[in-house]
């Protein structure tokens, strides 16, 4: 069969049959990795889709944790105000302005010093009350002073406290 045009465009020298060979191995290379490239994006995506539901977990986690979290604290400052009432009322003695604490340790700690400022103040008066105490009943006897009395009054004194009249 003799070679036109024709048939040399279809089948081609041996030049453009290589040529045609390599473009086809490489088109079928590119064909493997763009199905690799959307298998990988599929497994992508699939763990985007994966991860997301994980955080939008976690989301609801947190927010039951903050909600338990204002709960706790909520009862945690009635605890600590209730406390303070209970403290206050078993120290009357002691002014209520100077217990006083946001925490348990705070209000212990403020319990401590007024009972150390009461203590200072109980000492200080009892100092005071040793100092000016008088003596209960009546007084010592002690010499009756002689000077300006009369030479009589002066007799009738020895007299008196020598058990005389």
């Amino acid at each position: 069969m003799p070679e036109n045009e024709e048939t040399q465009g279809t089948q081609g020298t041996p030049e453009t049959q290589g040529t045609l060979e390599a473009i086809k191995a490489q088109l079928e290379e590119e064909k493997k990795a763009k199905a690799a490239a959307e298998a990988s994006l599929v497994e992508k995506d699939n763990r985007i889709a994966e991860l997301e539901a994980s955080l939008s977990e976690a989301k609801t986690g947190s927010e039951a944790a903050a909600a338990e979290l204002t709960q706790v604290k909520e009862a945690n400052a009635q605890a600590v105000s209730k406390y303070l009432d209970v403290v206050r009322a078993a120290n009357s003695t002691i002014p209520q302005d100077i217990i006083a604490g946001d925490t348990i340790e705070e209000i212990d700690a403020s319990l401590a010093k007024a009972h150390t400022i009461a203590e200072s103040v109980k000492a200080n008066l009892e100092a005071q009350a040793k100092e000016a105490k008088v003596p209960a009943g009546a007084p010592t006897r002690g010499e009756i002073s002689v000077e300006g009395l009369t030479p009589r009054e002066k007799i009738a004194a020895g007299i008196q406290q020598k058990g005389g009249m």
